[in-house]
C-alpha cells in the first residue's frame, strides 16, 4: 500500500549514536559482519521482523534495541567516528 502525502512535511537531521555493522553474511539465524571478524545469531521472529539483507547494517541502539537498516539509508545517514 502506498501512502500518498499531501502536506509538506517538517525536515530532521539524525544526531544519534549508534553501533552498527555491515552485513557479510546471513545464514540459518547467523548474521556475519566480515569487515568486523564477528558474527551474531539472530532469531527468526527479529528476521522476520526486519527482514535483514547482505551489504545493509545491523545496529544497535543506545539503549539496546536492535534493528537493521538498508545501506543506502544507513550511509547517507551516519559517518563512522
Amino acid at each position: 500500500m502506498d501512502t500518498q502525502v499531501c502536506i509538506e512535511l517538517p525536515q530532521y537531521e539524525c544526531y544519534k549514536k549508534v553501533h552498527a555493522a555491515k552485513i557479510t553474511v546471513i545464514e540459518e539465524g547467523v548474521m556475519v559482519f566480515g569487515d568486523i571478524g564477528g558474527s551474531i545469531c539472530i532469531g527468526e521472529d527479529w528476521i522476520e521482523r526486519f527482514k535483514p539483507e547482505v551489504g545493509g547494517y545491523y545496529v544497535v541502539y543506545k539503549d539496546g534495541y536492535t534493528s537493521f537498516s538498508p545501506a543506502k539509508a544507513f550511509e547517507e545517514g551516519y559517518k563512522k567516528l
